[in-house]
């Protein structure tokens, strides 16, 4: 059975290879220090709040509170205490999570210079306990990569399935009108222009890169329900 460090380096390079793409497509985000005007400067948490990588915008086909994460958003890791994102994220959900929601995770914009380490993901699923879990109805992953793949792979052991049922994969913007308010969305002018060229370079021929090995299989461990 592959361990959880083969893993981990396997993400790493999934996540390298995006990057590889998307410079040869020229499309890679540029770095985010912004969005800060429309955030108060006494909000508790603006040192994270004012780069606008969580906004709270719109309601899905069931009138639930949307919850939408951007990657492109976060700045480079040394820029960024991820320590009081968790904090963050937490303060935010709290406002919500007595009440039916749903998150939108744009993945677009997620790098190597400002990816949380996975002992950070390890400690946010751990921290997000039933309270938070018990009412998000959809978990919405937009334009997903392999990385996205291996991730599950790697955290298999904790996701329950009924947590993992709640997990829709979007690979285009389109798709997310078959669940939500699509015109209530606060989605970032990366993620859009990113969309732009997905979709051109769905429509018109292009050179297919070779086809990266299949990722292993990794054996099921008992979950731990929510």
């Amino acid at each position: 059975m592959i361990s959880d460090v083969d893993l981990e380096q396997l993400a790493e390079i999934e996540l390298r290879k995006d990057e590889e793409e998307q410079e040869v497509q020229g499309d890679l985000p540029a770095d985010v220090l912004r969005r800060s005007s429309c955030v108060d400067t006494s909000h508790p948490y603006y040192d994270v709040a004012r780069h606008g990588i969580l906004q709270v915008a719109g309601e899905d086909k069931y009138g639930r509170k949307l919850i939408i994460f951007s990657c492109c958003c976060m700045p480079p890791s040394h820029q960024l205490n991820h320590h009081r994102l968790l904090e963050y994220l937490k303060y935010t959900l709290d406002q919500y999570v007595e009440c039916d929601y749903s998150v939108v995770y744009f993945h677009y914009g997620l790098r190597s210079s400002n990816k949380p380490s996975l002992s950070w993901l390890r400690q946010a699923y751990n921290e997000f306990d039933r309270k938070y879990k018990k009412n998000l109805k959809a978990l919405y992953v937009v334009h997903p990569t392999n990385y996205i793949r291996v991730l599950g792979n790697l955290f298999s052991p904790l996701i329950s399935h009924k947590f993992g049922k709640k997990v829709t994969y979007v690979n285009y913007l389109s798709e997310l009108r078959e669940h939500l308010n699509y015109e209530q969305l606060s989605i970032p002018p990366e993620v859009l222009r990113h969309e732009r060229l997905r979709v051109a370079k769905k429509g018109a021929p292009a050179r297919v890169p070779p086809p990266r090995p299949p990722l292993p299989a990794v054996r099921s461990q008992p979950a731990v329900h929510s």
